[in-house]
């Protein structure tokens, strides 16, 4: 019988950046898209990263996955600074550690949900059996049972994110990145959707940092970062925590 519960939470470690800052291209026409931020995400936490276009807060995201590697300052995970390692080991880690949610959701059309979903565990070398089984738990854990076997094509827009939740989930990860996952959606939806994934990060363990514009969707998260300027301009924290601005 499929389970319809997620697995026990794993014991993760905090991610901690330290002073980065990107800049693309040099002289006068440089870009600096990150000036010195510094963030720490605690284990189980929910983090939104807000600010206008051009603030750093797609930036921050890439540089805490390991997809960009900044100018300068580091990202420590697990006691590994993941700054200095290289393409094939940063590749790794984030397949094996990190799980990610997309706003077009990137599932592959030619394969059914369960497959999209138990790709990062096919990639990472279980067997197709296994990780299938492991995936439609999720899918049913998300409320996808009886969907295992539609494509993409044949899912609505909410249900689609629900799999690329599973995806993200299927490995036991230890921070899941969601870069607007919502943004494709209508509201209702994207609140729906919103819900599943913080709720199914929260039971995984495993921390939750999601770049967004929309105000509601931060509401969701734990703390809220807002950036400005490729700095932190201030930080939100939910109630029953505390609140800090942060000087400019």
């Amino acid at each position: 019988m499929t389970p319809t519960t997620a697995p026990p939470p794993p014991q993760h470690s905090a991610l901690v950046a330290s002073g980065l800052t990107k800049v693309y291209g040099t002289g006068p026409t440089a870009t600096h898209a990150l000036a010195g931020v510094s963030l720490t995400v605690a284990p189980g936490e929910s983090v939104a990263i807000m600010g206008p276009s051009g603030s750093g807060k797609t930036t921050l995201l890439h540089c805490l996955a390991g997809i960009v590697t900044p100018t300068s300052g580091t990202v420590a995970w697990r006691g590994t600074d993941i700054t200095t390692l290289g393409e094939t080991r940063r590749t790794a880690l984030r397949r094996q550690d990190f799980g990610f949610v997309f706003q077009s959701g990137q599932l592959l059309p030619e394969l059914p949900a369960v497959e999209n979903a138990a790709l990062p565990l096919m990639l990472g070398g279980t067997s197709r059996q296994e990780a299938t089984r492991a995936a439609a738990g999720w899918l049913a854990h998300l409320g996808l049972a009886g969907m295992e076997d539609r494509r993409p094509g044949e899912l609505s827009g909410g249900q689609a994110q629900r799999v690329a939740i599973a995806r993200a989930l299927v490995g036991s990860p230890g921070v899941v990145f969601a870069d607007e996952p919502t943004g494709a959606l209508d509201q209702a939806t994207g609140n729906e959707v919103l819900s599943v994934l913080t709720t199914a990060a929260r039971s995984s363990g495993a921390a939750l940092v999601i770049v967004t514009h929309d105000a509601g969707v931060a509401r969701h998260c734990s703390r809220t970062v807002t950036m400005r300027d490729g700095l932190v301009a201030g930080e939100y924290h939910a109630p029953g925590t505390s609140n800090r601005e942060v000087a400019r």
